[in-house]
């Protein structure tokens, strides 16, 4: 998780991120302010969750930009933890805000196999 964690440090200033933990996921919220479940993409492939988000440029009638500071795009690839269950991942965003759940692998539990012998058919 140390790469997510460094990962997440390596966004740029205007995007704010939080990673929450528990037992048996993750959570990782990010600030989107502007964008929309229909300007928003995230997909989770290959060890990696792609975000993609884009948020509207309105401006009311009679206005113009004296400045700009918020970027009107997000594309991130940051690491997947390596014990999350990327295809049990769900997304939703509320206001600006995308919430990502990534659930946690089950833990392998220790298990007996039973081992047989050959067949002893055949052997005089």
């Amino acid at each position: 998780m140390s790469a997510l964690r460094d990962a997440l440090r390596d966004l740029p200033d205007a995007v704010f991120a939080d990673l929450l933990e528990s037992d048996d996921g993750y959570v990782l919220v990010v600030d989107l302010p502007g964008a929309t479940a229909e300007t928003t993409e995230v997909l989770v492939e290959d060890g990696r969750i792609d975000i993609e988000g884009r948020r509207d440029k309105a401006v009311p009638e009679g206005f113009e930009y004296v400045r700009e500071d918020r970027p009107l795009f997000l594309d991130a690839e940051l690491p997947l933890p390596s014990d999350a269950d990327g295809a049990g991942a769900d997304a939703e965003i509320d206001r600006g805000v995308l919430e990502i759940s990534l659930p946690k692998r089950e833990r392998d539990v220790s298990k007996s196999i039973p081992v047989d012998g050959a067949d002893d058919e055949g052997d005089a």
